[in-house]
């Protein structure tokens, strides 16, 4: 695995909030040793000049970090070919991000996940974790503050959140190179309240907020990179949980979860995520924020499920909505939609919950919400699809616990999340070139 470049782009800025004595700012040497050797080799003479370098605390974060690059282990190998392996060692906190779109590189040869490590200290204690395919190496790419703002683009730049000088600062970085950069601070009278997305081109990032102190109003925030302009283009009851994407083409539509009904009291707790009418999905033009209504959900189908995606630049969105009556598993309860259009049925024969495509269209992932939960893919061309392996996970009210189902832009893996051992943990299955050529026949 090349080495993640450790300089930021912008050399002169303080790192203001963070802790400096973090991994982040230690020697990458220092976190590219492997767990056998950390701990078996850290005697005698070694272990003295390491410990005439840093200081206790250091050595311990040191340690912490380098058992993060424990290759990963096989778990399982099918009759199919296909390969399950367990990427991740530590019992912490962890998961894949999300499955609506590829959290990898732009060749696919690496993924990025988050874990929330007890060992760091001040306000960045969430990490991001850069992990190779196949070499299984993890590669620490930088600490954050939150989930939430979380986002990726079809070129590989992940979007995140930490404090610096400034509360929420937007940054960016590659995950080939691992550079990273200080794209802008976003005003803390907008707290992010979801994950966040980019337009493809870099010109738009957007993201859940709410600025309403009594929980009973949502907004949508957008803000324009290239001049700073930040704005709310949407405001509305319903959206507290928006799940924004934009169109990954030219970028001129964010679709919106709206979770009808939903509802939190005063003092913000969540007393129902949605209503009896059940989640829709509507469109917002950018950069004006004009609605334009989607034909899901009730009366159209049975209540849209809250999980859906993009299926590429195609213009069309893919999700998965209540499996009863004219949508059962029978029928079909995956669905695909577009602006001003009736749905199609995509895909039968499973109970699809968590949905992702590929930036090329050509696949698209989702987990069976009925035991073992197993990781479909398929074409969505052809609604052709294949069992790739059973997560079997035991889902619970923790995310981390779903399987999130989403494969690697190069199409050669699934990255998801499973609790099969008992804590969660991030898993990667292969698909095989002969499954490949089966979905992507025409």
């Amino acid at each position: 695995m090349r080495k993640l470049n450790d300089g930021l782009a912008r050399s002169g800025q303080s790192r203001e909030g963070e802790d400096r004595t973090s991994p982040a700012c230690q020697p990458r040497c220092l976190m590219k040793l492997n767990r056998r050797a950390f701990s078996g080799g850290l005697t005698g003479l070694t272990a003295g000049l390491l410990g005439s370098l840093v200081s206790r605390g250091l050595y311990a974060k040191a340690y912490a970090a380098c058992r993060a690059t424990t290759a990963g282990k096989l778990v399982e190998k099918l009759p199919s070919g296909v390969e399950v392996w367990q990427v991740t060692t530590e019992e912490m906190p962890q998961s894949n991000i999300y499955c609506e779109v590829p959290y990898t590189s732009a060749d696919g040869t690496r993924f990025v996940y988050w874990r929330r490590n007890a060992n760091l200290q001040g306000a960045n204690r969430l990490e991001f974790i850069v992990v190779e395919f196949e070499s299984w190496t993890h590669e620490k790419l930088d600490e954050a503050r939150t989930i939430s703002g979380c986002a990726i683009t079809p070129d590989g730049h992940f979007y995140y959140i930490r404090r610096g000088k400034e509360p929420q600062e937007l940054w960016r970085a590659n995950l080939t190179s691992g550079k990273r950069e200080l794209v802008c601070s976003i005003s803390e009278k907008t707290p992010l309240t979801s994950l966040g997305s980019v337009t493809s081109d870099h010109r738009y990032f957007a993201c859940g907020t709410r600025t309403d102190p009594t929980f009973q109003s949502f907004e949508i925030l957008l803000v324009d990179l290239s001049t700073g302009e930040q704005k709310i283009i949407d405001q509305d009851p319903y959206i507290l949980n928006p799940h924004p994407q934009f169109e990954p083409g030219q970028g001129k539509y964010l679709m919106i979860q709206h979770n009808r009904g939903g509802k939190y009291s005063p003092d913000g707790k969540l007393e129902r995520l949605v209503g009896p009418e059940g989640a829709t999905l509507y469109l917002l033009e950018i950069p004006q924020g004009g609605r334009v209504p989607l034909r899901v959900g009730t009366p159209y189908t049975t209540a849209c499920t809250g999980h859906e995606a993009w299926i590429g630049t195609t213009g069309e969105i893919l999700l998965s909505v209540a499996a009863s009556g004219e949508f059962s598993l029978e029928k079909g309860n995956l669905l695909g939609i577009r602006p001003g259009e009736d749905h199609r049925v995509v895909a039968r024969g499973y109970r699809f919950n968590h949905v992702g495509a590929t930036r090329c269209a050509r696949l698209f992932s989702a987990d069976d919400w009925q035991a073992p939960f197993k990781v479909i893919i398929g074409s969505p061309q052809t609604g052709r699809t294949v069992e790739l392996c059973a997560s079997q996970t035991s889902p619970t009210s923790d995310q981390a616990t779903h399987p999130h189902p989403y494969v690697s832009t190069n199409l050669r893996w699934v990255v998801f999340n499973s609790n099969r051992f008992g804590a969660p943990h991030i898993f990667a299955a292969s698909i095989p070139e002969k499954i490949r050529e089966e979905l992507l026949s025409t």
